[in-house]
């Protein structure tokens, strides 16, 4: 093999293997417990809050921001918790979601699930429900078991229902658990709980 013709092969396997650039402005999901003086809770939430981080190389692959590095960003929780929309909607232009079929060959749930621990907090994202209203309708329920799934069902408590034992079993076994609840979205609302699939 021609030593021009290796080179251009490595440099283009190299970028076919390039990470994504890790996030720093992400809204993460987690159980009220563990809360702190930079979370928000979500509108209903009982057992959720939202609360400012980023992705790091290292394992877990996400971290709260210290508060120390907080600080230094200068930014409110609240002004954070906004500006990481823009995050979240940049990310659910590069992550796809698996949409899964019912027996009557129509869509019944889509899930984004992957590698990256930033798929919860996907669910802050304004486009989200938007980008399914053609297939449930205006609202759309969401439940975010950890950090690497985010479920999305119509807005239909029978629906739902039959997938309260697996997110629940998701929920309590994984040890970056995210939410216990569901969140219900629709186009220019903030996120709201309206049930809860454990405790």
């Amino acid at each position: 093999m021609k030593p021009l013709l290796a080179l251009f092969l490595l440099i283009v396997t190299a970028s076919a293997q390039e990470k994504p650039k890790l996030e720093t402005l992400l809204m993460l999901p987690e159980p009220k417990e563990m809360r702190t003086e930079r979370s928000v809770v979500p509108e209903g939430a009982q057992a959720t809050v939202l609360t400012p981080a980023r992705e790091i190389a290292d394992v877990p692959g996400i971290e709260v921001y210290p508060k120390e590095d907080f600080a230094k960003l200068g930014l409110s929780p609240e002004t954070f918790a906004e500006r990481s929309k823009k995050t979240a909607e940049k990310l659910l232009t590069e992550i796809k979601p698996d949409v899964i079929k019912g027996a009557d060959g129509k869509a019944a749930y889509a899930v984004y699930r992957g590698e990256r621990p930033v798929m919860a907090s996907l669910m802050i994202a304004p486009s989200l429900p938007v980008i399914f209203e053609d297939l449930f309708g205006a609202e759309i329920w969401v439940a975010l078991p950890d950090r690497h799934s985010l479920f999305v069902f119509p807005a239909k408590k029978e629906v739902v229902e039959e997938f309260i034992a697996d997110l629940a079993e998701r929920y309590q076994e994984n040890p970056h658990a995210a939410s216990p609840e569901i969140f219900a979205l629709k186009k220019g609302e903030a996120p709201r709980v309206v049930a809860a699939f454990a405790r």
